[in-house]
C-alpha cells in the first residue's frame, strides 16, 4: 500500500476545495434570493404552478392584498352537511402567496358535520372560537385520535391524514383554522368515492358495501355510474 504524506493530503484537500467552494457558494446565493424578496402576492391572472403562483407586479401591490377581511362572516350552513368553510387561501387572499400558511372559518350548525377528508399539502391547526366541536384524525397505523373541544381548544391534523370534524352541541360551532400551505388542497371521502362516475361494481369491489346502498349514496351526493 502506498504511503501518504502530508503532500498528498494537500492534494487531496486542494482538489476538494472548488467543490466545497461552489456548495457554500450556492447555499449563500439561495439564502440571499430569499431574503431579498420581502413576499409575493399572487398574480391569479397566470397559471398556480408547483411552486405557486407568479408574483404581481411590486410597482402595484398595496396594503389591500395582506388585508382579507372574509373571515369575519359566518358561512351558509344550509346544506346537506349543514357546515360550511369560509377559506383565506391563496385564490382569495393573494398576499399568502409563498409564504407557507393560509386559513379558513368553519361554521358548524347543530348536527353539522365536516366528513373524512385529507388536505394533502398541510398540515392544519384547529381553535374552536364558539361551541363545542368533537374532531379526530386517523393515523397511517389506523389509530384513532378524537376529542372533544371547548371554546378556547385546539387540534392539531398532520398532513395528509384522513381527519373530521361535527358539532358536539345544540347551537352553532365556530372555529378558526390555519393551514402550513397557501393552497392546502382537498378530498373528501364520501364525494371521492360516491359524488363522481366511479362505476357502482367497484365501489362495492373496494369498499364491500352492497350496490343498493353505493346507488342511495350517489343520489344523495349527486354521483352517477
Amino acid at each position: 500500500m502506498e504511503a501518504r504524506g502530508p503532500a498528498h493530503l494537500l492534494i487531496g484537500e486542494t482538489k476538494m476545495l472548488p467543490n466545497l467552494s461552489f456548495l457554500i457558494f450556492s447555499i449563500l446565493f439561495v439564502a440571499s434570493n430569499a431574503a431579498v424578496q420581502d413576499f409575493c402576492v399572487a398574480n391569479l391572472k397566470g397559471p398556480d404552478t408547483p411552486s405557486g403562483y407568479a408574483c404581481k407586479d411590486p410597482a402595484k401591490v398595496t396594503t389591500d392584498d395582506f388585508v382579507f377581511k372574509g373571515l369575519a362572516k359566518a358561512g351558509n350552513t344550509s346544506n346537506i352537511i349543514k357546515a360550511a368553510v369560509t377559506p383565506a387561501f391563496v385564490e382569495q387572499f393573494p398576499g399568502v402567496n409563498g409564504l407557507g400558511i393560509s386559513a379558513a372559518r368553519l361554521d358548524l350548525a347543530p348536527r353539522g358535520v365536516v366528513p373524512m377528508h385529507t388536505h394533502p399539502g398541510a398540515t392544519e391547526y384547529l381553535v374552536v372560537v364558539q361551541g363545542k366541536i368533537t374532531a379526530g384524525f386517523i393515523s397511517s397505523a389506523n389509530k384513532v385520535y378524537v376529542k372533544t373541544l371547548n371554546k378556547g381548544d385546539s387540534m392539531i391534523f398532520p398532513t395528509g391524514l384522513l381527519h373530521f370534524q361535527l358539532s358536539a352541541t345544540g347551537v352553532t360551532s365556530v372555529a378558526l383554522v390555519f393551514f402550513s400551505s397557501a393552497s392546502p388542497g382537498l378530498q373528501i371521502t364520501d364525494f371521492a368515492l360516491f359524488g363522481n362516475d366511479l362505476p357502482t361494481p367497484l365501489v362495492a369491489e373496494t369498499t364491500f358495501l352492497d350496490p343498493k346502498t353505493i346507488k342511495t349514496l350517489k343520489g344523495v351526493l349527486g354521483g352517477t355510474g
